[in-house]
This record gives C-alpha cells, structure tokens and sequence, in this order.
C-alpha cells in the first residue's frame, strides 16, 4: 500500500500500536466525562471530535502517512 500511494512509511507497526488500537475501538461503550471543573479551572477552549479527527487525518494525509 505503501508503494501504491507513495506513502512515507511502509511499516504499519511504525505508525500506530495494533494493541492500542484493539484496546480503543473494541470497548462495548462510550465514556462519559464531566468537563466542570476544567472550565472552572480556565480550560473554555473547545472543539467538536469530529472536528479533531478530520484535522488529524488531513495532517495524516499531508505527511503522506495515510492515503
């Protein structure tokens, strides 16, 4: 794939942990999180995941890390 797409890295372990990932994406459910008491402590700033993924995998892509 590597070749294929003129990625940067060939080695897929270099770029991500597969037990990282299984860890991740295999939990049976969501977590919720309470964000009070960071916004109490000054911490306002916020952006929607959906928002971070498409900036990441954009950032993934211009590296030519990803297809």
């Amino acid at each position: 794939m590597a070749q294929k797409y003129g990625l940067k890295e060939a080695e897929l372990g270099r770029l991500a942990s597969a037990w990282h990932t299984d860890l991740d994406l295999g939990r049976p459910i969501e977590v919720m999180t309470d964000m009070s008491k960071s916004r109490r402590m000054g911490f306002t700033a916020y952006k929607p995941t959906k928002d971070s993924f498409y900036e990441l995998f954009e950032g993934l892509r211009a590296e030519r890390l990803i297809p």
